[in-house]
């Protein structure tokens, strides 16, 4: 499930990490992000926001005109998601509720198409998406998503980003563990770093040693 129309993580600074494009869900489980020096990004904030981020993955019109209620449920649902996500990750038991979350939001709305009928076009099916059950859609084409992206192909390549402070999950794709080349390079510039300081305390180290014998 994929129909984002603009690339909302501008706002972070961060393009969608690795197989978020393919799975609203993963988009949606990263939509708050802890950047570094203590930044900290949350697309759902606002019922604006909220509605926007729906709007761009054709899932709310722009004048849905969500309310506080429901930013609050999509927000409940992305916490579900990541909890969902990180147990697969880590390979521990997925919290019982996150689970109880993700299946009651796919049962809130119908998913089957109904018959209809309209003198233009007589019988034909469609999926109802009344303007008071907007949010319903929503989430349950969310928890669909989840839901095949933790039992299809790309769950054994889900994956943490490896750049620490970042909190982002992505579809890891040959040997790499970075959401973006932002975080890629943050990590290298780490690891570069741990080797110069490892190899300076070592070589003080070894200094400090060959002093105290020369004294002995």
């Amino acid at each position: 499930m994929s129909h984002v129309k603009g690339n909302l993580t501008d706002d972070m600074g961060l393009p969608p990490a690795p197989g978020a494009e393919q799975h609203a869900a993963l988009d949606l489980a990263n939509s708050a992000v802890t950047l570094p020096g203590g930044q900290y990004t949350d697309l759902l904030a606002t019922p604006a926001a909220a509605n926007l981020w729906l709007t761009a993955h054709g899932l709310a019109p722009a004048d849905a005109g969500l309310r506080e209620t429901c930013a609050a449920e999509l927000r409940s649902l992305r916490e579900h998601l990541r909890s969902l996500i990180a147990a697969r990750v880590e390979g521990h038991t997925p919290p019982a509720g996150a689970l109880n979350a993700v299946n009651d939001a796919l049962t809130r709305a119908p998913a089957a198409a109904l018959l209809h009928w309209s003198p233009e076009r007589g019988p034909y099916r469609a999926t109802t998406h009344p303007t008071t059950q907007i949010l319903e859609h929503a989430l349950a084409a969310l928890a669909s998503d989840a839901a095949d992206l933790l039992t299809g192909a790309d769950a054994d390549r889900l994956t943490a980003c490896g750049s620490p402070p970042c909190n982002r999950y992505l579809v890891r794709h040959g040997r790499r563990h970075w959401c973006s080349t932002r975080c890629g390079d943050r990590a290298r510039a780490a690891r570069a770093y741990a080797r110069r300081t490892g190899r300076l305390e070592e070589t003080e180290g070894s200094e400090g040693a060959e002093g105290a014998k020369g004294e002995a």
